[in-house]
């Protein structure tokens, strides 16, 4: 900007305050096309020599095209910002829009949430469906982000105008109708804070469920299966239940239990999950109604912070059919998340605990946010979100953490030499 250029647009716009006044002309500068390096700089260097300020700016790339849009006050040359807009854009083989208006863009509405929708695939009938469903409650959809294109496609929308409860109630039946993922979270600094995240273990941190495993060894799976089936859809309880099957283990050699370590099968993404939320400062533990046989080895492995489970009893290198000391049932779960809160120095509206059978559900409403993983349906109702594909490190995506972000803290991870082979 030369100087007779400088003068003249500071004589001829007046200064912004720092609010935008609402009838301030502005103007709203599009360009599509083909993206390229440098095209920005070259945008606002050539918006630069009308001595314009930036209101707004917002850029996506998708596949190799451009969309840019920068709102800036307008300026007292304004047909001569247009025309050298639209003679930059043409030599460059893009299309250019600029468009004349008052003032910044409308306020943002009461109520904002983020929603975030998993599919895999993810149909374009599926975000009709859910983005009409947004529409009829009155809410506006002001922002979209993909947070990852793998192993499912995640996608995360702010979204305001609506309370979280209302939009939650009604995006759940359309997200089942659609058969994709939906996760409707509060707007504001408490997500981006959630410092403790507490799993269950069975079924959702592993894929097995440990009892059976050890009922294998002793020859009573099925008998084990079909009381752990019933107690996990809630139509037991779940400490009478487990005492019956710890009860069939009677007289099993104890030495079996490194037979069942190695049997033990981790969730995919549990890893990632894990990985990534402790390279990002969170805390991380797991309690379980299984057994601290298997799980302190876990925690071990995975470099937990917090474990717990019960213990079975051992006598004379045999089990003898009891668990050791109080049962850690459902609502001695949540008592462990509110120990392991108390402990990491977090609130409890800073917690995400997950889970998948009855026996979560104290658990899950306790914390901050309840994830109800690949659950049985009592625990998807009651739950604040479900997750339905059988990743676990989906569950990054509901804390606005992209599958870049996961990528590169295991990067991180792997060069530090952090959380050895399972």
């Amino acid at each position: 900007m030369n100087a007779k250029t400088a003068a003249t647009a500071a004589t001829a716009v007046p200064p912004v305050a720092a609010t935008l006044e609402p009838e301030t002309p502005t103007l709203l500068v599009k360009v599509f096309g083909k993206d390229r390096p440098g095209l920005t700089t070259e945008l606002f260097t050539a918006l630069a020599d009308y001595g314009v300020d930036v209101v707004d700016f917002e850029q996506v790339v998708i596949r190799g095209r451009i969309v840019l849009c920068a709102l800036v006050t307008a300026p007292a040359r304004d047909g001569e910002l247009r025309a050298n807009v639209h003679q930059w854009a043409d030599s460059r083989k893009l299309q250019a829009e600029v468009i004349s208006g008052l003032g910044d863009n409308r306020p943002r509405g009461e109520g904002r949430s983020h929603v975030t929708i998993l599919g895999n695939p993810l149909p374009a009938g599926a975000l009709a469906a859910l983005t009409g469903r947004i529409t009829e409650t009155g809410a506006n959809i002001d922002r979209v982000f993909r947070l990852a294109k793998y192993p499912v496609t995640a996608v995360e929308l702010a979204v305001s105008g609506a309370e979280t409860a209302e939009l939650r109630a009604a995006l759940a039946p359309e997200a089942a109708a659609q058969q994709v993922d939906v996760a409707v979270v509060a707007a504001g600094l408490q997500r981006k804070a959630k410092r403790l995240v507490v799993m269950d273990v069975d079924s959702t941190l592993i894929q097995d469920e440990v009892i059976e495993l050890f009922a294998a060894h002793a020859g009573c799976e099925e008998r084990v299966a079909e009381v752990t089936a019933a107690a996990m859809r809630g139509e037991l309880d779940f400490a009478e239940s487990l005492r019956a099957r710890v009860a069939l283990l009677e007289g099993l050699d104890a030495g079996v239990v490194d037979k069942v370590r190695a049997e033990v099968r981790l969730t995919p993404g549990a890893r990632t999950l894990i990985r990534t939320l402790k390279r990002l400062g969170y805390q991380v533990g797991i309690v379980s109604g299984g057994f601290t046989q298997v799980t302190d080895d876990l925690a071990e492995r995975l470099g937990l912070d917090f474990a717990a489970a019960n213990t079975l009893e051992v006598a004379d290198g045999r089990f003898t059919g009891r668990v050791v000391g109080d049962i850690v049932d459902r609502a001695g779960k949540a008592t462990m998340l509110r120990r392991f809160a108390a402990e990491a120095g977090v609130p409890l509206e800073q917690t995400v605990a997950i889970g998948d059978g009855a026996n979560d559900l104290d658990m899950l409403n306790t914390a901050g946010l309840g994830v109800a993983f690949n659950a049985k349906p009592v625990v998807r109702e009651a739950a604040h979100t479900a997750v339905n594909v059988p990743f676990l490190d989906t569950v990054l995506y509901l804390l606005g953490i992209s599958r870049e972000e996961a990528e590169e803290a295991e990067q991180e991870a792997d060069a530090a030499g952090e959380l050895g082979a399972p």
